[in-house]
């Protein structure tokens, strides 16, 4: 078996239809930092010492995944607030959660989590580690 050389993620792509309209949901929802970077002035979103790219799937950024498309992600972001406060608040703003709390198994072992979806239909888990 080959030794692990991955110690982290740095950053992913997100593929959007509008990446003005995901910068403010995930900044409004999930308390995320938007960034704008390159000449070309990106967008991002920051937290903690990763970051998601914005890319509008219908005008890629150059590399680029084989069939980007707006709505095909499904991840899970780590929170030490409550889940359960956190979907509260959540609701309290007028989104749908559609799962949860429930149990699930993440790469450090046990989550409590919540799912939602983004304003493209991305699956969003928002998790604690148990």
């Amino acid at each position: 078996m080959t030794e692990t050389v991955i110690k982290g993620l740095d950053h992913f792509v997100l593929y959007v239809a509008d990446p003005e309209a995901t910068a403010a949901f995930y900044a409004l929802h999930l308390g995320m930092a938007v960034q704008r970077f390159g000449p070309e002035g990106r967008l991002a979103l920051g937290f903690g010492a990763q970051k998601i790219n914005l890319h509008a799937a219908a005008t890629p950024f150059e590399p680029h995944a084989d069939r980007p498309a707006a709505g095909a992600g499904d991840f899970c972001l780590l929170t030490d607030e409550p889940v359960e406060d956190v979907k509260a608040r959540l609701e309290e703003e007028g989104l749908t959660v559609e799962s949860g709390p429930v149990r699930r198994t993440g790469a450090a072992g046990p989550l409590s989590s919540i799912y939602l979806r983004d304003p493209d239909g991305n699956l969003v888990e928002i998790a604690n580690r148990v």
